[in-house]
């Protein structure tokens, strides 16, 4: 009998002994899992430019213009930003007309391929291979769609802005249009035109590569703007009458 109460009170201390392990590993793992959360609710709570929440590359489309754009191609990429900067020092510095610069160009290639299509016999050269040019209809049609779809959203932003429902996007509208006619008194429509070719070719890159700073440092900025802007409804915006004066003026 003794012996028997003995080994049962041996088991029964087994017993709890096995129920504080597990309750330490069950304790354990939820601590585990609650930490393996933390990173995922702070990466949430992480502010991003203009409330973006995929990879800038995935914001270009993802494809060879965002490859162009983000200098996944450093080749093409400064070709483009090169060629560009050529057209708008011949236009603009070397003041070149568009007509005359296309003409130049054709008189040039054309001579070029003539005489060497009859020079070939003397210098034993073969002849230039001309391409057979067809220009498909497809990727026009998807331009035109692609454009007639960005025009009707902007003509239904337009008529959303001046039914009157929102002040708030009204007054950057109007702020937004304000700069943009102070710009281009500055300069002329290709050079604004350059100036925003150029941007985008560097802003994006240098906003992926410095992205955490960026978006640390408009964070601080919008919040600034949101607390002048709460300043400004309380002593103007506020003050202004909504909704019909009919009641007001009977």
């Amino acid at each position: 009998m003794a012996e028997h109460s003995e080994s049962g009170g041996i088991s029964a201390v087994m017993e709890k002994i096995s129920e504080k392990i597990h309750a330490h590993d069950s304790s354990s793992s939820s601590d585990y899992d609650s930490d393996s959360e933390k990173p995922a609710s702070v990466k949430a709570q992480i502010y991003r430019l203009f409330g973006r929440e995929k990879p800038v590359h995935k914001v270009f489309g993802g494809g060879k213009p965002a490859d162009v754009l983000l200098w996944r191609n450093k080749k093409i990429s400064a070709g483009a930003l090169g060629g560009a900067t050529v057209i708008w020092v011949l236009f603009e510095l070397v003041e070149y007309h568009l007509l005359t610069l296309v003409c130049h160009v054709l008189i040039l290639a054309l001579a070029i391929l003539f005489l060497w299509s009859n020079a070939h016999t003397f210098i034993n050269k073969t002849p230039p291979r001309i391409p057979e040019v067809h220009l498909l209809e497809e990727p026009f049609l998807q331009v035109a769609s692609a454009l007639r779809i960005e025009i009707n959203q902007g003509f239904a932003v337009l008529r959303n802005i001046a039914s009157g429902r929102d002040l708030k996007k009204f007054l950057i509208v109007i702020a937004g249009l304000c700069v943009l006619s102070i710009v281009g008194t500055w300069c002329n429509f290709l050079t604004l035109f350059y100036i925003s070719f150029v941007l985008l070719h560097t802003l994006p890159v240098l906003y992926e590569k410095y992205e955490d700073k960026v978006d640390l440092f408009a964070e601080k900025a919008m919040i600034e703007i949101k607390k002048q802007y709460l300043v400004f409804d309380a002593k103007v915006l506020s003050k202004i009458p909504k909704g019909p004066l009919k009641g007001k003026l009977a």
